[in-house]
């Protein structure tokens, strides 16, 4: 893919690495000299020490054969006038990032995908690690879903249980589905049906409509995070 880049920071850093790393054809916007330079300095791509609001910069960048624009600065006004020039331009995938939740919306009415402000998600994400360090991984889904993944203790309710038992036995609400199954390293996840049996030591990647509750985390053997 050629994907253009703005903002050289702490976000877009990790992401240009990412990009690179992974064959794509990168060009990075960046206003600030000393971050542009380091990133020429590091990476194999193309490098404009520029404004990426003005037309004139994001032409020199190529936008018109761009897969991609991802705007990563610190400035919401900034990522949203990128955008919208990406628009001007059919870029046909255009991403930002939103830093103050009062401009989703906006974000939103202008049709461009978003992530929620990065440091709040980081924030959330090491609480949860520390609140319920059962949880191995999780993402959240709209307000209240979530995909997390869980190891199941030897003294679980599940443990020995087939779904199909689990949901007979109301261990599985009709809004929680198990998407896979790591029992083996060495082996691909298995995708679970209603006859696959669940045994300890499992890692779950499981979906659940109203979150990870600790209701719902007790039935894969871990009531003691309840005292945290």
């Amino acid at each position: 893919m050629y994907i253009i880049v703005v903002g050289a920071g702490d976000i877009g850093m990790p992401l240009i690495d990412i990009a690179t790393r992974s064959g794509n054809e990168v060009v990075v916007i960046e206003n600030d000299a000393e971050r542009a330079d380091r990133v020429a300095g590091e990476y194999d791509c193309l490098v404009l020490n520029d404004d990426a609001t003005a037309n004139e910069a994001l032409t020199d960048a190529g936008i018109e054969r761009a897969d991609a624009l991802i705007s990563t600065t610190d400035r919401d006004a900034t990522n949203i006038m990128v955008c919208l020039l990406a628009q001007e331009h059919d870029v046909p995938s255009i991403v930002s990032v939103v830093h103050d939740p009062e401009h989703m919306n906006v974000f939103r009415q202008i049709g461009v995908n978003t992530m929620e402000n990065p440091q709040e998600l980081i924030a959330e994400y090491l609480y949860r690690a520390v609140a319920r360090p059962a949880i191995v991984d999780y993402m959240r889904i709209g307000e209240q879903a979530e995909v997390f993944e869980i190891h199941v203790a030897e003294n679980a309710p599940i443990a020995g249980e087939t779904l199909t038992q689990a949901a007979e036995e109301d261990l599985l609400p009709e809004d929680v589905l198990v998407v896979a199954i790591e029992r083996d390293q060495d082996d691909p996840p298995i995708t679970p049906r209603g006859n696959t049996r669940i045994e300890a030591g499992d890692l779950l990647t499981v979906y659940s409509a109203f979150g990870a509750t600790p209701k719902l985390t007790d039935v894969f053997g871990h009531e003691e995070d309840r005292a945290r």
